[in-house]
């Protein structure tokens, strides 16, 4: 699907991936689950843009959600995997997935998980090897991504700024429609190691000035990037920050 010029995405409000592309050729934010293959390949014709055009795939972290179909571009057709250092490890199944479910309804907790099921998230693909990247490098790829740190909800979590498309990918920095309790709009996003840092983090996505934010599970936000941050911030202080609130909200 088309966002805008230069800006597609890959999948659903329950799992999606990003390509960003200009004359150079194209870049890939995150790979998804394994069987959303299908789907890129679908979005590549679309676009009237072949497999070769990928330079290089960023993955905003290391979870199972995110790696997807990496490894096959990898091995199959050559194309370089960037991790920041702190998910490395995560990416090549190596480091613990993130933390705690936290609130749940039946419903949309089911529908993620049998989502996933059927196109192979419960049976990830690791990444053999990957190209460690560090907070504010500007990577060498379509767009000319920049990498902001934002640990929380895994060490090495980070954003990915393109100015070129008006974008900023945010993996699960924030989300805008919780997998496990159908809750939409922008909030802070479960399985999170640690929301207090999470929380911390989205300072450094203030000021950027850019108009879409892209998280890997929900819908895209068009809304700006500080409208987003002052809205997951105000869904973690209503939710007091405690499981019991969350789990008040679910019933």
């Amino acid at each position: 699907m088309e966002l805008r010029p230069g800006l597609n995405r890959i999948g659903n409000d329950i799992v999606a991936c990003y390509l960003v592309s200009d004359d150079d050729g194209i870049t890939l934010i995150d790979a998804g689950i394994p069987g959303q293959w299908h789907d890129f390949l679908d979005e590549l014709k679309a676009m009237g843009r072949p497999i070769e055009d990928v330079r290089g795939i960023v993955l905003t972290h290391g979870d199972s959600d995110h790696i997807g179909f990496a490894e096959k571009l990898r091995t199959e057709h050559g194309i370089p995997v960037y991790v920041h250092e702190a998910d490395a490890a995560r990416a090549r199944g190596e480091g613990k997935s993130s933390g705690a479910w936290g609130s749940m309804r039946l419903g949309p907790t089911l529908g993620f998980l049998w989502y996933s099921a059927r196109r192979g998230g419960l049976r990830p693909v690791y990444v053999k090897e990957v190209v460690a990247v560090q907070a504010g490098e500007t990577l060498p790829l379509p767009g000319s991504p920049v990498i902001i740190s934002m640990p929380g909800h895994s060490p090495g979590s980070i954003a990915v700024h393109v100015p070129e498309v008006d974008a900023v990918f945010v993996g699960d920095a924030l989300t805008t429609r919780n997998v496990l309790t159908g809750v939409e709009g922008p909030a802070p996003a479960p399985f999170t190691d640690d929301p207090a840092s999470a929380l911390e983090a989205l300072g450094h996505l203030t000021g950027l000035g850019v108009t879409w934010v892209l998280p890997g599970h929900g819908a895209p936000w068009s809304g700006g990037v500080d409208e987003a941050v002052r809205l997951v911030r105000a869904a973690a202080d209503a939710s007091g920050g405690s499981d019991a609130a969350g789990d008040e909200r679910a019933a």
